[in-house]
């Protein structure tokens, strides 16, 4: 098992090893830092995220996302994989699109599984841990989670406006619903934009 990071000054250390990093990782290294391909036929998470190798202690950092919080992994966890900024290679168990609107990629999720170990998410505001009962439901917008545990969350929509469909951006309305028993990491809810509109536009459909 590979040593949990330390998370210190804004950065998430860690010692020689191959790990999962967000792109451009690590900041900082003592040695050498290898990038390594990573064997999959179909991987959800490429975008995101890719193998560095390294012989020494290295040092991980976001400047845009300078909220560092250590998820332990004992029990099976999804991660936002956008939001990931480093974790054990051996840690990772697959990756996923995890879909708010049935049939649209619009507000999806690009999520990386954990079964092992742990993870350092790196976030643009603190996060906070919510534990959901056997029963309770919890609702979350799509761009203000990091992490969850236990079943798939499900998308929900109010309604659907003309510049939802006409517009690439998800309904403003749209929330992903987690069912207990679960454990749900999220951060602050991002400004929504709409786009730029003529005024006349943003006063005859509200937004």
């Amino acid at each position: 098992m590979t040593d949990a990071a330390t998370i210190a000054g804004g950065f998430a250390e860690t010692d020689a090893g191959t790990y999962l990093a967000g792109r451009g990782q690590p900041a900082a290294f003592l040695g050498e830092a290898v990038r390594r391909r990573r064997k999959g036929f179909f991987l959800r998470d490429r975008g995101s995220l890719e193998l560095v190798a390294t012989n020494g202690h290295a040092w991980f950092a976001d400047a845009a996302r300078p909220f560092l919080t250590h998820i332990p992994c004992a029990a099976p966890v999804c991660a936002v994989s956008s939001k990931v900024l480093v974790a054990p290679e051996s840690s990772r168990a697959g990756s996923e699109l995890v879909k708010a609107i049935p049939m649209s990629a619009r507000g999806s999720l690009v999520v990386t599984r954990f079964e092992k170990e742990w993870t350092v998410m790196a976030t643009a505001s603190r996060t906070t841990r919510i534990a959901v009962e056997d029963g309770a439901t919890l609702s979350v917008r799509p761009g203000a989670v990091v992490a969850w545990t236990g079943p798939r969350p499900t998308g929900y929509v109010r309604r659907l406006g003309i510049l939802d469909v006409l517009l690439p951006r998800a309904p403003r309305d749209l929330m992903l619903h987690f069912h207990g028993p679960c454990v749900v990491w999220t951060e602050g809810s991002p400004n929504l934009q709409t786009s730029k509109l003529p005024n006349f536009m943003r006063r005859a459909y509200g937004v």
